[in-house]
């Protein structure tokens, strides 16, 4: 099975009517096209990898750096986004090629890594759902995380322990979503479910590596 990789950007959520005629809840993707910027192999990198690019920025936002980067691939303004898809074996891909949503089929699974929406600093319950304390008789112990230690044995606290701390702003990948439709022209995915991150994040789309549809 070949995976195809793409770099997108989360629009919003809609839904659609699919072929039964049931209303599916949908996540708008634009994703590509991605110019094949650079290529990587084991010879010269240690590692076979494609550098993919997405979106444009503006010449004077670009350094130096970046606009040469760009020109060597044929560029003419350099990507606002720059990503590596790791490969296995060598590629038949070319740098200048056209990545587009062409290379998905309706119907297939896909997964979505994305950045999760930041919360900020956050007490247990929010973060982890610990029940917190009596709401009633005056206990003035209400959302607080309770006893994290366990006494002489073993005399301090175990790792992974619920505290309060920074929540979410984590990289996530959604797992086997159905892609409901494809609009070419417009360079749209229909992704069934939610994907992480807020309107207007950027994310990774990619064909499933842990599950497909089986075939009838």
């Amino acid at each position: 099975m070949s995976i195809s990789t793409l770099l997108g950007k989360k629009i919003g959520m809609t839904q659609v009517y699919d072929a039964q005629n049931v209303l599916v809840p949908v996540t708008v993707v634009e994703a590509g096209p991605c110019p094949v910027v650079q290529i990587k192999t084991t010879q010269v990198d240690g590692y076979n990898a494609v550098q993919l690019g997405f979106s444009k920025q503006k010449s004077k936002n670009a350094s130096k750096a970046e606009k040469n980067h760009a020109a060597k691939a044929g560029l003419e303004d350099a990507p606002r986004v720059l990503s590596e898809v790791r490969l296995t074996e060598a590629s038949t891909l070319k740098i200048g090629d056209i990545l587009t949503v062409a290379d998905f089929t309706e119907g297939q699974l896909v997964d979505v890594i994305g950045v999760t929406k930041g919360k900020g600093f956050q007490g247990v319950v929010k973060r982890f759902r610990v029940g917190g304390g009596p709401a009633t008789h005056g206990s003035m112990f209400h959302r607080r995380i309770g006893s994290i230690g366990m006494r002489q044995t073993p005399g301090r606290v175990w790792k992974n322990q619920a505290m309060p701390g920074h929540m979410g702003q984590l990289r996530v990948t959604q797992q086997n979503l159905l892609v409901v439709k494809i609009l070419p022209e417009k360079n749209i995915l229909l992704v069934k479910g939610a994907i992480p991150g807020a309107n207007g994040d950027d994310v990774i789309v990619r064909t499933a590596i842990k599950g497909q549809p089986k075939k009838a």
